[in-house]
């Protein structure tokens, strides 16, 4: 009777020791998915800044060479004047 006695006794101490380190390493699963989507989160938010100034960017260049093709039409539209003033 005293071995299982002593057999549950042990078995009720390592089924503590068990779910105390469980619960350690749950708590350092969370802590882990915490760093994880904080981490996530500074990502996406670098992420979209870069996106935002290629956007920028990208907006400026073809402002730009809007400007240069009005340019250019101006120029040839001019040319075009002149050339059939001469033919007159």
């Amino acid at each position: 009777m005293r071995i299982a006695l002593f057999a549950a006794a042990a078995a009720a101490l390592a089924l503590t020791a068990c779910s105390q380190k469980t619960e350690e390493n749950a708590a350092a699963t969370a802590d882990a998915a915490g760093a994880t989507a904080a981490s996530a989160a500074q990502d996406t938010a670098v992420n979209a800044e870069a996106a935002a100034d290629n956007a920028a960017a990208a907006t400026n260049e073809a402002a730009a060479n809007v400007d240069a093709a009005a340019g250019t039409a101006a120029r040839k539209t001019d040319a075009a004047v002149e050339a059939a003033a001469k033919t007159e």
